[in-house]
């Protein structure tokens, strides 16, 4: 007799559920910026590092190897001539440009008011720990 293991559950707020990888890819601030590059068309590697400032080339490389193993960078190799590599979104990954240009958005409205936040936060910590 085999047991079988229980139904994982499919809300993110649960600890097994598979939502929670995939929420943290697609939360991560370089998906982000790679996402809103590439629905502007196909990149290469060096432009997109080019184009997202500060991301090293391990972290780009790992970020585009996420969204391609998720289905939402497609990476096309050309093989006449000298190899170029491009990334380009997918369909599904075309489907997320407007949720991560609503998050860019915000964050752009909001940040004075953040950083307002962070300064009052320090400046209280400050008074605690003196």
């Amino acid at each position: 007799m085999t047991t079988e293991p229980p139904p994982v559950s499919m809300s993110a707020l649960h600890r097994d559920c598979p939502a929670r990888l995939l929420l943290d890819q697609i939360a991560d601030k370089w998906t982000v910026l790679v996402i809103c590059v590439l629905d502007e068309g196909p990149s290469r590697f060096n432009e997109l590092r080019r184009r997202v400032d500060g991301v090293s080339q391990k972290v780009l490389t790992s970020t585009l190897r996420g969204l391609e193993r998720n289905g939402m960078v497609e990476r096309l190799v050309a093989t006449s001539g000298p190899v170029a590599v491009t990334y380009r979104l997918t369909p599904l990954g075309t489907t997320l440009y407007e949720p991560m240009l609503a998050l860019y958005g915000w964050t752009i409205r909001h940040i004075e008011t953040v950083v307002d936040a962070q300064d009052r936060f320090d400046r209280q910590s400050e008074n605690v720990t003196h």
